[in-house]
């Protein structure tokens, strides 16, 4: 299997992952680490590894990773495995996933899969493939202000920091945008694959991220006091039914021409420009799980 590990990640990241890779070596599985060298490496390393007809490619990482290294194997055979490593590790929660290295390398070797179903969203000069959500607005805010050095040292605190900053200097501008047609207009909209946001979190209880299909949350109050409410109905798992959120299916996620530039995140990364559609991947991955 070829694992790949992105090395800015961090020493205490590194030596989590050298645990799972000696349980794996000490079992016979054959490893090969590549480690990253600049954005976008990932998926030239995942793709030159599905051409090369490797059965398993493994994501060593958080969601940003997993979905770099699921673009590259979008249309071919090869299993993506995950090490989950991130801060918040979203779909390794949506797919329960374990953290343990023991229980992470017994999964590698038995290759229990699942599907997984990506989405795509399209910018108007490049694609950019997810696994998780795509969120616009004061949610792309919060991630495009936060600090590497703050998300290391606090992990998922330096989110709750940054939301409060943001709640109270974000502009709020509206977003107009169509799910399967149909038109909305909210102050930030979250494009989710699956049921969680922000790691345990609930969000859209109807996600199935196995088949096609989005999940498309519309948060329609702006203002620092909207703000507020959801990110305290969050962690009680009440964000779905709080005032102001709607939650809405689709298939294909249409944003306006006239919006002008909303800062966006995609699977908690932030994502340089804003996306005009959103829609399925052409495929799904088999996800292994254990």
């Amino acid at each position: 299997m070829l694992v790949i590990f992105n090395p800015v990640a961090g020493r205490r990241r590194a030596t989590a992952l050298w645990k799972v890779l000696d349980l794996l070596v000490e079992s016979g599985v054959k490893v090969e680490v590549a480690e990253t060298q600049h954005a976008g490496h990932a998926t030239e390393l995942a793709r030159n590894a599905a051409r090369d007809g490797l059965g398993m490619v493994v994501a060593a990482g958080g969601d940003g990773t997993i979905a770099e290294v699921a673009n590259g194997l979008l249309g071919g055979n090869t299993m993506l495995g995950v090490i989950p490593l991130g801060t918040a590790n979203v779909l390794a929660k949506e797919y329960k996933l374990s953290t343990s290295p023991r229980a992470v390398a017994n999964a590698l070797a038995y290759k229990r899969t699942k599907l997984l179903w990506p989405g795509v969203a399209k910018l108007a000069s490049r694609e950019h493939v997810f696994v998780q959500m795509v969120g616009l607005g004061f949610d792309g805010a919060v991630v495009h202000g936060l600090q590497p050095l703050l998300k290391r040292v606090i992990g998922r605190g330096a989110y709750v920091w940054q939301s409060l900053w943001e709640s109270v200097a974000y502009p709020f501008p509206r977003v107009s945008l169509s799910v399967d047609g149909k038109t909305y207009e909210a102050a930030s909209v979250v494009v989710s694959k699956g049921r969680l946001y922000g790691g345990p979190y609930l969000l859209a209880p109807a996600a199935e991220p196995t088949v096609p299909g989005f999940q498309v949350a519309l948060f329609e109050h702006p203002g620092t006091l909207p703000a507020l409410l959801s990110g305290a109905a969050l962690p009680l798992g009440l964000l779905p039914r709080c005032p102001g959120v709607r939650v809405v299916a689709g298939r294909q996620v249409e944003f306006a021409a006239g919006n002008g530039p909303i800062l966006t995140q995609a699977d908690g990364d932030k994502l340089h420009g804003t996306p005009l559609t959103v829609l399925d991947a052409s495929s799904p991955i088999s996800l292994i799980v254990g």
